[in-house]
Order: C-alpha cells, then structure tokens, then sequence
C-alpha cells in the first residue's frame, strides 16, 4: 500500500526547502505554494 501512495507522491509533486522560499511545485499545475521560509 505504502509503495504505491509514495511512488504517486514522488513522481507529481515536488518541495524545495533550500532557498529562501519554500515552494512546493505539483505536476500539470505548476508552482502551487510559494512562501518565505
């Protein structure tokens, strides 16, 4: 159950904590959060 729910979270969406911002970017929408971290 857990690999299933994980590989549909790593293949469509992404979080980057390693700038000022912290964005988190979804597959097909782009960009969905963009806040200072």
């Amino acid at each position: 159950m857990f690999n299933g729910l994980f590989g549909w979270l790593s293949s469509d969406i992404g979080i980057d904590l390693g700038t000022a911002n912290t964005l988190v970017y979804v597959k097909d929408q782009g960009i969905v959060l963009r806040e200072p971290s």
